[in-house]
């Protein structure tokens, strides 16, 4: 057995010298390619020791090298040893890159394709192939070597009701099958475990916070579907549930399936895909047509059955938000001042009092101090958690993925008394929350178009934050959802009606504190008097914004009044759902503000 980092290095040298390989390319990746990665498909871990969200390693006879972004720097010292790897930086020095300096040309650089998209492996041929040889494995050579690989989660199949997502199975394919032909398909390939899932309305918990199923589909364009996944796992009433037109087949046969369409027109998302999908298809003589996963738009636009349970699943998460925040409060100001950890804990508990709940949307952000600096922090990746101290602030950014929704928030409370400093930077955020909040904007508006409104304060005062305002929102499905965002980054994507997307300024000093104000929000319509009906958000979240960080004095009078609004809603939807000591705080908490 491989017990150690040296043990599992050494043994994949002999597998590069075996094969006569002289580099490995080893990213954090599955063949999934999603966003979270299932324990038992933790390649780049079981190598390294390395526990980050993002990564990869390249592993030559006498070198090694690990590559992490910014969020990592620290940890990955921690985890994985200097005299194993040299450190570089994922954004700055690429994998491909490194290669290109540190292998000699002319030699053999090893790849699983299903491990990278089909972008990713265009960007390495046009790259390596000057240079170097590309090799691509049939096999991984980590999964031959991990001899105590833990078992793939096998979860329960759900199957979601048409009344509680709002449109049947059948329904979906067809319009979807519509989609693909209008795009001159045949057929395509969805690969993304979300797109899936609300295709055929079904939900599993196959991946740690994400309710999805690890599968694939090949859809038609009548409509007909091919569905892989170990047909053992459904339960009885499956087809009955979807209707006519779906074959069931085991993932041992998907690649045969896709060879059946060798001479047809296949859409496939470069994005979205392995490139192990594209290499298949093409030599099977295939016509592969790059094109967008064509559930991408109809997802998310929610339906009306689908917007009703996103409210009804924010009023329930602000209720376990409120009953955390007031019993916070209450243990600060008993001297109390706890760990991140426990903090993190005690928010999941009485998340969890909801029997709806199926699972955190994510690993609850839990920042005390400096700590919340690091936008993506994550205490249980530190040798000790963080710990409350006063005359702070603390960012705790968590989420619950409901059986009729999926949630996101942040707050950033005030533990003891803020600086002036604190509370102009977060009175700054503030405003560019309430500026995309009250947003009014024209039909076919890009998320970009819309990011200064969040910004525009910070940047008057030479500030700024390093990462996206706001990311799309799934029904019970990713709590980061495509194909819209709001950012810096020219995504071509219009805002349509019916999107959920997450409104989510900060400010982030190091070493002394971070800043995020964040509700999720609806896109609705709105008539006007003028030339044509406007877009505008609707906020979902129900939970207070700490007052106690705000400078009233620098809210313009619509601020103001947006912000009392809120928390006007606030009290109306949660105050009959909460008793005693966590009403009375929620009163306190959204009393209105005046000049």
């Amino acid at each position: 057995m491989l017990t150690n980092t040296e043990q599992r290095l050494s043994a994949i040298r002999q597998w590069l010298v075996q094969h006569d390989i002289d580099a490995l390319i080893v990213p954090h990746e599955d063949e999934y390619l999603g966003e979270y990665i299932p324990a038992h498909n933790e390649r780049l871990h079981w190598l390294t020791g390395f526990t980050g969200s993002a990564g990869a390693a390249v592993i030559t006879q006498d070198k090694a090298a690990i590559f992490v972004d910014g969020r990592y720097t620290v940890q990955v010292t921690k985890q994985v040893p200097s005299e194993l790897f040299e450190y570089r930086h994922l954004i700055n020095e690429p994998a491909l890159d490194w290669i290109i300096d540190h292998v000699t040309a002319g030699k053999k650089v090893a790849i699983d394709p299903r491990m990278h998209s089909g972008a990713w492996l265009e960007v390495a041929q046009a790259k390596l192939t000057k240079q170097h040889q590309l090799t691509i494995l049939e096999t991984n050579p980590i999964d031959e070597l991990w001899l105590d690989r833990p078992a793939a989660v096998v979860s329960e199949v759900r199957l979601m009701a048409t009344d509680s997502v709002g449109q049947s199975s059948a329904n979906k394919r067809e319009q979807i099958g519509a989609i693909v032909a209008k795009q001159s398909g045949d057929s395509a390939v969805i690969t993304a475990l979300d797109s899936i899932c609300w295709l055929l309305n079904v939900r599993g918990l196959d991946v740690s916070r994400l309710p999805v199923l690890l599968s694939h589909v090949i859809l038609h364009s009548n409509g007909n579907v091919e569905f892989f996944l170990d047909p053992a796992r459904l339960p009885s009433e499956f087809a009955q549930h979807v209707g006519q037109g779906v074959s069931v087949y085991h993932p041992e046969q998907l690649q045969d399936r896709l060879e059946a369409l060798g001479d047809s027109k296949v859409l496939l998302d470069a994005n979205t895909s392995n490139a192990w999908f594209k290499l298949v298809l093409q030599n099977s003589g295939a016509t592969v047509i790059s094109a967008a996963d064509p559930c991408l738009m109809p997802k998310a636009a929610k339906n009306a059955t689908e917007i009703a349970g996103m409210k009804a699943c924010h009023i329930r998460d602000g209720v376990a938000m409120v009953t955390f925040l007031s019993w916070l409060d209450n243990e600060v100001a008993q001297g109390k001042l706890h760990n991140e950890a426990q903090l993190a804990d005690k928010l999941e508990a009485i998340r969890r009092m909801d029997p709806s709940l199926m699972d955190l949307s994510f690993d609850t952000i839990s920042a005390a101090g400096g700590n919340a600096a690091m936008c993506h922090y994550n205490h249980e990746n530190q040798p000790t958690p963080g710990q409350l101290s006063l005359n702070t602030l603390y960012l705790v950014d968590s989420g619950g993925q409901y059986l009729d929704g999926t949630t996101d928030i942040t707050r950033t409370i005030a533990i003891g008394q803020p600086s002036d400093d604190m509370i102009k930077q977060f009175t700054l955020a503030l405003k560019g929350h309430i500026g995309i909040a009250r947003a009014r904007f024209p039909q076919g508006t890009r998320g970009f178009q819309l990011d200064t409104l969040a910004r525009q304060h910070l940047w008057a005062e030479g500030y700024d934050y390093d990462h996206g305002t706001g990311h799309g929102v799934g029904h019970f499905l990713s709590v980061h959802e495509g194909p819209a965002s709001i950012s810096k980054r020219l995504i071509d994507v219009p805002l349509v009606e019916g999107m959920v997307l997450s409104n989510e300024p900060g400010y982030y000093r190091a070493e002394e504190f971070g800043i995020r104000i964040e509700n999720l929000e609806l896109v609705v319509e709105l008539p006007t008097q003028g030339d044509f009906s406007v877009l505008t958000f609707e906020s979902l979240t129900r939970c207070p914004i700490d007052v106690r960080n705000i400078d009233v004095n620098l809210l313009t009078r619509p601020e103001l009044a947006w912000l009392n609004e809120y928390h006007d809603k606030v009290w109306n939807d949660l105050s009959a759902l909460v008793t005693g000591d966590v009403q009375t705080w929620l009163r306190q908490a959204t009393l209105p503000l005046s000049h």
